[in-house]
């Protein structure tokens, strides 16, 4: 067993470098819809990319699924909206933006691991999540988009943080859900939760035949070699750690989001006082790695 291999230490450091994987999937998203392809189908498109090794990997698992198959559907639902909506935020308001709203998880998991899985609040947790928070509130002070009205894409990136701290603690809550089976379902879910978002929500047209074979490229090497396997290590983690340091710990993303936008997309740069933020978001998910479970 995983948890049983690795420390609480080298779990969170693999789900730090996971989770920091996943603050480029706007940079595939982009790109595919460069191609051509709409916005909401480049979505359809990179989440059922993973289903053509995950089904053959499904097959000789499929065992594992015995036991366990309602809980893991519940998981894989629960994420697979947190996924859906997480990616309609990043095509419908601007990338720190969404990435920022989403990361109000952290209160919502820890909320519900202190309700239903009975997690222990230690100063050191409190400590973390106030010096994420704190880091959140720097880096949007000087957001341009912040001045903005709040839109649909604001409220995607706070539902996704939700359904991800609900999907976290499911996992936590039962560990000895099967990785691939989950992971199988999840893309299955998240595929078809994104084809009716961009079927009746934008009504979008079909993309041409064309189109796809020219992005087909992109979303596999992004979706099968890069975004996957990050997430499975996010997956593996969160069925040890509870979801409040699961949360803090995926702050990563934030960062790889923030740096990879300011210095690619224009108009997404940051100044001092949220550079400043980042570092305090860094130093919440120290705090949290090697000290969140004792008492200062």
């Amino acid at each position: 067993m995983f948890s049983q291999k690795y420390s609480d230490n080298t779990v969170s450091f693999a789900l730090i470098i996971g989770a920091a994987v996943w603050g480029l999937y706007w940079f595939p998203l982009r790109a595919i819809e460069g191609m051509g392809l709409s916005g909401s189908w480049s979505v359809v498109f990179i989440n059922a990319c993973p289903l053509i090794v995950l089904c053959p990997l499904f097959i000789f698992n499929y065992k594992k699924l015995l036991g366990n198959f309602q809980k893991t559907i519940l998981a894989s639902i629960m994420i697979g909206f947190a996924f859906s909506f997480y990616a309609y935020a990043l095509l419908e308001s601007s990338i720190i933006r969404a990435t920022l709203l989403f990361y109000l998880s952290p209160l919502w998991a820890t909320a519900i691991g202190v309700m239903w899985l009975n997690e222990r609040i230690t100063k050191a947790r409190i400590l973390s999540i106030c010096i994420g928070l704190v880091g959140l509130f720097l880096l949007l002070s000087q957001n341009d988009s912040i001045n903005k009205p709040l839109n649909i894409g604001d409220l995607f990136a706070v539902l996704s943080g939700v359904f991800w701290a609900i999907g976290g603690s499911l996992l936590k809550k039962y560990p000895n859900i099967s990785i691939i089976p989950l992971t199988t379902f999840l893309y299955i879910a998240t595929t078809f939760i994104s084809v009716i978002f961009a079927a009746l929500f934008y009504m979008d047209p079909l993309p041409d035949i064309m189109v796809i074979k020219k992005a087909l490229p992109t979303a596999i090497i992004w979706s099968v070699f890069i975004l996957a396997p990050g997430f499975i290590l996010v997956f593996m983690a969160s069925k040890i750690l509870y979801p409040g340091r699961v949360s803090i710990l995926m702050m990563s993303e934030v960062i790889v989001a923030i740096i990879s936008a300011s210095i690619l997309v224009p108009g997404e740069t940051m100044v001092l006082i949220q550079w400043l933020g980042a570092i305090g978001i860094i130093s919440a998910g120290l705090v949290e790695v090697f000290y969140g479970n004792k008492s200062l």
